[in-house]
């Protein structure tokens, strides 16, 4: 079960080492973590995503509940939320198989960022099972480089 968990804390400093210090205490695992400035500089917003069991899914939503610097946590269903991802990715080309990357980042909605004489960089952003779709499709034509972001979740409504 994947556990979408939007946090809102307080911005200030090691707030986020404490978090990933109650997961890595507990033996949670982190699948993806996000965090930005809100619309307030002195709060920002958490996004953090972990796959485990019910139990362990409620287990971290009470252990976060209990930080002092949280302000609010709130379990996002995927079926009602939002979730986007962005990927940075460089990708070698040749003459024969050129055309071929540029159809497929046209298909998936992809930019071309930059060009060189051997590499494209390429950006997408999207669900993160769509943008994980995009980069094995990409494996074939030879990957230098990837940096993805977190995921980012907001509930509909």
């Amino acid at each position: 079960m994947k556990g979408i968990f939007s946090v809102l804390v307080e911005n200030k400093d090691g707030v986020l080492s404490q978090i990933a210090g109650l997961f890595s205490r507990r033996g949670f695992n982190i699948d993806s973590l996000a965090v930005g400035e809100t619309d307030k500089h002195d709060v920002s917003s958490m996004t953090i995503v972990s796959t485990a069991d019910q139990r362990t899914i409620d287990q971290i939503e009470k252990h976060l509940n209990k930080k002092l610097d949280v302000i609010k946590v709130r379990r996002l269903d995927e079926t009602k939320s939002v979730s986007l991802e962005m990927m940075l990715v460089k990708v070698s080309y040749n003459a024969q198989n050129r055309s071929s990357l540029i159809e497929l980042c046209s298909v998936m909605g992809a930019k071309v960022m930059h060009v060189s004489a051997k590499s494209f960089m390429i950006e997408i952003h999207n669900t993160p099972d769509v943008v994980g779709e995009f980069l094995e499709l990409l494996r074939n034509f030879g990957i230098l480089e990837v940096q993805r972001t977190g995921t980012i979740s907001m509930a509909k409504g």
